[in-house]
């Protein structure tokens, strides 16, 4: 079975075709600047074909569904081609960002998905729209036949009990806008949580384990018996700790106080909060890359900006160490948590009361998508290295609700 992953945002799709046979990536892209206007040389869709470097082309791309036929000719012809024809493709897996209170687990995408994700826009308004993009240019180009799967970021926390997910704001806002705590990076948090239970080599229903997904945008989640019962994304990915240019939780009368004195408006203070804070805000720099090679420098501002992130991300491993009243593992995943050799460092220097006690000289080589174990597996709380992989997550939802279909 061959499944096509797609991730549709509003000017871009990535992609991936994987063989379900032994899961292999067949190919992988990006289309970029869609619906945009390019200048020569910008190079906007990447593709690779298996193992083989990137080739870069310049198209102008008029919309999703221009785009979805770009795909298809790449897949199809010339040096690209990976498959005869896209009738080789068995279904295609959607990602799609908010599920709300609705979905627990991946669908089959028909006329009731399309209405509930629609209806949902207003708890992603950059992000539902885009999916359902995505959605309706696979349907233009593929037709009705070929079986299309909706996976929710938010489906692997709607296992979290009210106590977790109710914000102690007046309950006629969750009945009426559904305002609770959603939790986002799902797919990733199930595909490591799951990851992290087979190199134990335990069944995760019989684990407690806590899984930092850390790039850019960043949370946890507390994963007890393979169902999390907490995550730190709250009604939008805004909340939590700390992240590249997003500020996480602050104390709301800093936005009125703000508001006021700045003479600010909602949308000037949604810019705030989701793009010119959190790392950025504290040192100038977002991308973890160029702010420790600051910090290296001696730079006091970048510093700052990795202590408190590590701080903060170390309190709320803490405070799920107690809501599920012990802890197996804590996985470091996602770009930064898969790299950020300091602040996985610095992170673990927080927990030596767990008994935690890394060995820096793996935790330093582990990189670029290397898997590693930071502790002994004879120590009681054990910390791992594991890239996430959440095309496979998709395509392996996709495949098993494609087989319930025959």
């Amino acid at each position: 079975m061959k499944i096509l992953v797609i991730n549709c945002g509003s000017s871009s799709l990535k992609y991936q075709l994987i063989d379900m046979a032994d899961e292999s990536v067949v190919c992988k892209g990006t289309i970029e600047r869609i619906g945009l206007p390019i200048n020569g040389g910008e190079n906007n869709i990447i593709y690779t074909k298996g193992s083989d470097p990137k080739i870069l082309f310049d198209r102008e791309i008029k919309n999703h569904t221009d785009a979805f036929n770009t795909i298809k000719e790449l897949l199809t012809t010339g040096d690209t081609k990976v498959v005869e024809s896209f009738d080789e493709i068995d279904a295609i897996g959607h990602r799609v960002v908010q599920g709300g209170d609705k979905y627990t687990k991946s669908v089959l995408i028909d006329e009731d998905v399309i209405k509930s994700v629609e209806k949902f826009i207003p708890l992603a308004p950059l992000h539902n729209p885009a999916n359902l993009q995505g959605y309706q240019a696979c349907l233009a180009v593929v037709g009705p036949d070929v079986p299309q799967v909706a996976v929710f970021d938010t489906a692997f926390h709607s296992t979290m009990p009210a106590k977790a997910y109710m914000y102690a704001l007046p309950y006629e806002y969750y009945e009426k806008y559904g305002v609770r705590r959603y939790g986002f990076h799902g797919t990733s948090h199930k595909f490591i949580s799951k990851r992290c239970a087979d190199v134990i080599g335990k069944d995760i229903e019989s684990l407690k384990i806590i899984t930092c997904h850390i790039g850019n945008g960043a949370s946890i989640a507390a994963v007890e018996n393979g169902k999390v019962i907490d995550t730190s994304m709250g009604f939008t990915p805004l909340d939590g700790f700390m992240m590249g240019t997003r500020s996480g939780g602050v104390d709301p009368s800093i936005i009125t106080f703000l508001a006021e004195k700045e003479g600010l408006s909602g949308k000037d203070l949604e810019t705030i909060l989701n793009k010119k804070s959190g790392v950025f805000g504290i040192c100038g720099y977002s991308d973890d890359r160029d702010v420790t090679a600051k910090q290296k420098e001696g730079d006091e501002k970048s510093d700052l900006a990795h202590e408190m992130q590590a701080y903060q991300i170390a309190k709320v491993i803490g405070s799920y160490v107690a809501a599920m009243n012990g802890v197996d593992a804590i996985v470091f995943t996602g770009g930064i948590g898969e790299n950020g050799t300091w602040l996985r460092s610095r992170i673990c220097s927080y927990l030596g009361y767990l008994g935690v006690k890394i060995n820096e000289e793996i935790n330093e080589c582990t990189v670029k998508g290397a898997e590693a174990e930071l502790t002994a597996p004879t120590d009681k709380v054990r910390v791992f290295i594991l890239a996430t992989n959440e095309e496979l997550m998709i395509a392996r939802d996709t495949k098993n609700i494609v087989e319930n279909l025959k």
